[in-house]
């Protein structure tokens, strides 16, 4: 149900298609020792690219932003939901058409690139519509569009994220936008963004990479977008996915890979293996008893994840109901992966520098 790497994966994989908030940084901060796993990823190899489905941002601003963290990131080393948006866009109508634009710079700038011009009014003659999210947008720009789109004009929305974070807490996100214009219109758009497949499309036709690999925090984006588009993925736990959300996981939504975060691009990727009712792998055993799933003994924080997830599914797949994780506890309180692990981690991430 994981899939075993013998090798660090950035020297399986060519291209990491990395998801930003909850995996490179969250708000304003970097997570703890992302900057410093992605500069070995890049030195080792591999090429990043930061996917993003927020579509308010044009690629220079992110990159700036990512620079400022002490990220590697060029500018075109960003690709967002807007630029596979417009791309769809393109498409659909002649190059030089007025695109309806129910959003902000990020759509504007991307639909610019590819010789399309957008507008934000009906003198403008726009032959198709494009939405998304963007904090300053005005009503009257969405009802226009809206009358537009319930004409049957070429529409196409950036993503169906329901929530966007803000300082306050998560507030609603395009996708509440799009389902009430979709309700209005009677009318459903063409998605560009995860876990849709254009947004990965898109990366690997700007990024390139042969054997690209998925990083995101989120089941229902990164990896249900990885597993509609073929691709394998690595699921960090820095993100929003616990251990209740990764236990009820079904099967398009469980990754090919787990760790704790980043650093797990350097390295190997073991399996949990079944021994007596349980699973077992690097000093931990997970079983399930009258439901309920209990994890004891010490390693890496990696592994227990993996023998959690690796029994959960089992659980799952062979009764159809999800396992009782109420008793397992939070992941921070597993105590420190023994010295021999710590040592061999901190020999194998120096031999890769």
């Amino acid at each position: 149900m994981l899939k075993e790497c013998g090798a660090p994966l950035w020297a399986e994989y060519d291209l990491a298609m990395l998801d930003l908030d909850g995996v490179v940084y969250v708000g304003a901060h970097a997570v703890p020792g992302a900057p410093e796993h992605l500069d070995r990823a890049r030195r080792a190899g591999m090429q990043l690219a930061y996917v993003t489905n927020n579509a308010s941002r044009p690629p220079s601003v992110v990159a700036e932003h990512l620079r400022e963290l002490d990220i590697p990131a060029a500018d075109e080393d960003v690709v967002t939901s807007a630029q596979a948006a417009a791309r769809l866009v393109s498409e659909r109508v002649p190059e030089g058409s007025a695109v309806f634009v129910i959003g902000g710079t990020g759509l504007f700038e991307a639909l610019t690139e590819l010789d399309l011009k957008p507008v934000q009014a009906f003198d403008e003659d726009p032959v198709a519509v494009v939405s998304g999210y963007h904090p300053d947008l005005l009503w009257k720009t969405v009802i226009d569009g809206s009358i537009l789109v319930r004409r049957g004009l070429p529409w196409v929305a950036s993503n169906m994220d329901m929530t966007v974070p803000t300082p306050e807490g998560l507030g609603p996100g395009n996708g509440v936008l799009v389902t009430a214009v979709a309700t209005y219109a009677g009318r459903e758009p063409a998605v560009a963004g995860k876990p849709m497949t254009p947004l990965f499309e898109e990366t690997r036709l700007r990024v390139g990479g042969e054997r690209p690999l998925v990083v995101g925090d989120r089941l229902d984006t990164d990896i249900a977008g990885a597993t509609a588009t073929g691709l394998d993925s690595l699921l960090v736990m820095t993100g929003v996915t616990g251990v209740q959300e990764l236990a009820d996981a079904e099967p398009e939504l469980r990754p090919t890979y787990i760790s704790a975060d980043l650093s797990g691009l350097g390295r190997e990727h073991p399996v949990p293996h079944q021994v007596d009712g349980g699973y077992e792998l690097g000093g931990w055993r997970a079983t399930v008893d009258e439901g309920a799933l209990t994890i004891g003994g010490t390693g890496s924080l990696d592994d227990w994840w993996r023998a959690v997830a690796v029994t959960a599914w089992h659980h799952y797949d062979s009764t159809g109901t999800a396992v009782d994780v109420s008793g397992v506890p939070e992941p921070g309180s597993v105590g420190p992966e023994p010295a021999h692990e710590a040592d061999r981690h901190a020999r194998e991430d120096g031999d890769r520098q």
